[in-house]
């Protein structure tokens, strides 16, 4: 391994950001290593029609891993065009088959089929990412299905909701971003063989259009992957606006998730709490901080997922007539750095909702300090059910919970419940038995723990 220059830029997704394997995938060396392997399987199809010889073919296929990329580098100064470079450099390697190389092919023939094969592979690493997130969410589901919290709305107490129901939701658009992914993963295909502006003209002439046909079968099949029926000079970029949509609704799923946990972590909630290392330091200034870097950085990541998967866009909308350039250069950049982030993204989740630790406690006096006050809508509908009027109850169930607020802000236990036990008013409709009934918050949660539980079994079924 080539020791880093330092004194020349380098990507974060080179060292920070991202697995090792789906650098793997998106390396320079894996791009050219596909290149060579679609040129033997091409020449492999075409010894068969004679096109190339036994010797030829022995000769590509013994030097297929013996690549230089500084040396197609080096080439490509000259050229002035990568394919071109790389090919030079093979042919000099494959010295008996090297005239071979390429034959009939155009430049996206090689590059557009390879970079269908790295997508397909990056698919499958964040499949299997997305499950396992989906089953890490479903044991917290199961185990919190049942726990009563304060649900908000415009971040104000708003009424009980359970943390499974809503650890589900955020579980559910992850399972629409995996039926997505299936159905991406489903559309993929490759250019395929198909020359020059995609009519197999190059291909015809060296053969005929039936064998032609059974040529580019016979080499997609090989690597693994079908071709479109149509295409121009490349695969049809419309297939890459799905995969930035993809790669985008994961990350705002991912997004939602993360800034809400940094919501539940900041102090005035305090519910909950992402993973923070025994040496892990929150401030260079401020010892004692515990921040939830990992959720910001999923947030900061997104944004740029969110931002690049547009360029998919104006790539298809701009691939004017047969094709023109003007994607090559931001694709080279846009599609390894959304997969990147992505794959990083969805390692934090997962270690997130792994070690996320949950203040019982805390989730617990924030239903007690803030719910009873939701409760006193209960309150006025069960006193009018028997007799009372509707704007007298509302009015003491104001005067209350007024009562109440103030008591709380000057540091006291919110007294609401003993406010309302003690109301005379109240006491003419509802006895003390009933009122405690009506605010009792596990009474106030609907199919919450039901509907969370359902949704678990919706994810064990589709990740298997």
């Amino acid at each position: 391994m080539n020791k880093t220059d330092y004194s020349n830029y380098t990507s974060p997704f080179s060292w920070r950001y991202g697995s090792k394997e789906m650098r793997r995938i998106w390396s320079e060396e894996n791009k050219y290593r596909l290149w060579r392997r679609i040129w033997v399987e091409l020449a492999r199809a075409q010894s068969k029609e004679g096109l190339v010889g036994k010797d030829e073919l022995e000769d590509l296929e013994k030097n297929e891993d013996n690549l230089d990329i500084e040396r197609i580098w080096e080439i490509e100064k000259d050229t002035r065009h990568d394919v071109v470079a790389a090919i030079k450099e093979f042919a000099e390697k494959a010295k008996v088959g090297g005239g071979k190389i390429h034959l009939g092919a155009t430049s996206m023939d090689i590059s557009d089929n390879a970079e269908a094969l790295r997508i397909k592979e990056a698919l499958n690493i964040l499949e299997t990412q997305l499950k396992l997130l989906l089953e890490t969410f479903g044991e917290k589901i199961k185990k919190y299905a049942s726990l009563v919290c304060m649900g908000y709305t415009h971040l104000q107490p708003a009424e009980p909701t359970t943390l499974g129901y809503r650890f589900a939701f955020y579980a559910q658009d992850l399972l629409m971003d995996l039926e997505f992914l299936q159905f991406v993963k489903q559309q993929l295909k490759a250019k395929g063989m198909k020359g020059a502006v995609g009519t197999s003209a190059g291909y015809v002439k060296l053969l005929d259009e039936t064998k032609a046909e059974a040529m580019e079968s016979g080499v997609l099949g090989r690597l693994g992957i079908e071709e479109f029926e149509i295409t121009n000079q490349t695969a049809p970029r419309k297939i890459e606006i799905w995969i930035g949509d993809l790669l985008s609704s994961t990350a705002q799923s991912l997004y939602k998730f993360a800034f809400d946990l940094r919501i539940m972590q900041s102090p005035g909630f305090g519910e909950w709490q992402e993973p923070f290392g025994k040496a892990q330091v929150g401030s260079s200034a401020m010892p004692f901080k515990k921040n939830p870097i990992k959720s910001e950085q999923i947030c900061s990541l997104a944004r740029l997922v969110s931002n690049l998967s547009k360029i998919t866009w104006d790539n298809a909308a701009h691939m004017l007539l047969e094709r023109t350039l003007d994607d090559s250069a931001n694709r080279r950049v846009a599609i390894p750095e959304m997969f990147l982030a992505l794959d990083e993204m969805l390692g934090s989740a997962i270690n997130i909702v792994e070690g996320l630790t949950i203040n019982d406690k805390r989730i617990t006096l924030n239903l007690n300090t803030y719910w009873l006050f939701s409760a006193s809508e209960l309150i006025i509908v069960e006193a009018v059910k028997k007799g009372a009027d509707r704007q007298k109850m509302h009015e003491v169930l104001r005067e209350i919970s007024m009562e109440a607020w103030n008591q709380m802000h000057i540091g006291k236990d919110n007294p609401m419940e003993s406010l309302l036990l003690e109301n005379k008013e109240i006491k003419k409709y509802l006895k003390a038995d009933e009122i405690r009934k009506l605010l009792n918050a596990k009474n106030h949660i609907g199919n919450a723990t039901k509907k969370a539980l359902e949704l678990v079994n919706k994810i064990t079924s589709m990740v298997k």
